[in-house]
């Protein structure tokens, strides 16, 4: 069955030649990321930030920083996603408007704050998995918007975490997870490319 949600899926791929001249403005960089942050994290944490690099003093420091990779100056906006390493003191703020809409009872909130404490204190790895883990949700929802809106994206991992995370002011507690080049699409990107048989990938237990 065709549905706008598996179709953009289906025509989703990753670009790697934008074009130049066209470009994006603020209201549809919020309305980006007002969707990606629909994506789900741990205990509602939201625990991410997003970076949108579109200036050109700021493509050019970041295509330095990513391999040198055209792309990075090419698209309307390339942006860092942040994962940020969780902390179980955030969860009754973050729970807070759940508590008021009216579907979570308050008397909820402590044991989602101490299962919270339970898992991420004193974890370095656990929190920085969850980082990753909550960036990279952010990061594939913030695609499937954009494919939405017409627009095209490139996720890319080929970047230095130190240097982007030094030259674009990240706190210790963030993580640059990854780059998601987006923008128009030119002529001459390659189509989807075929995916290995579901057989060898699903197991049934």
């Amino acid at each position: 069955m065709n549905h706008p949600l598996t179709d953009a899926i289906a025509a989703r791929t990753s670009v790697n030649f934008f074009d130049p001249a066209r470009t994006l403005e603020d209201d549809q960089l919020h309305t980006l990321i007002a969707w990606a942050t629909r994506a789900p994290t741990a205990f509602n944490l939201q625990n991410w930030r997003f970076i949108a690099v579109r200036s050109d003093a700021g493509k050019r420091r970041l295509r330095e920083l990513a391999w040198n990779q055209p792309k990075v100056t090419d698209a309307a906006v390339t942006f860092i996603v942040v994962g940020v390493l969780p902390q179980a003191a955030w969860t009754a703020d973050r729970l807070q408007p759940s508590v008021a809409a009216g579907f979570m009872p308050a008397g909820m909130v402590p044991s989602w704050e101490t299962a919270a404490s339970q898992l991420y204190t004193d974890a370095p790895q656990t929190q920085r998995d969850e980082a990753v883990r909550s960036a990279t949700f952010g990061a594939s929802t913030l695609m499937l918007a954009g494919q939405a809106q017409g627009l095209s994206a490139s996720p890319m991992t080929g970047f230095d975490p130190v240097g982007v995370a030094d030259a674009f002011g990240l706190r210790p507690d963030e993580v640059p997870v990854m780059l998601v080049a987006m923008g128009y699409a030119k002529p001459g990107n390659w189509p989807q490319k075929p995916r290995r048989p579901v057989t060898d990938v699903l197991e049934l237990a």
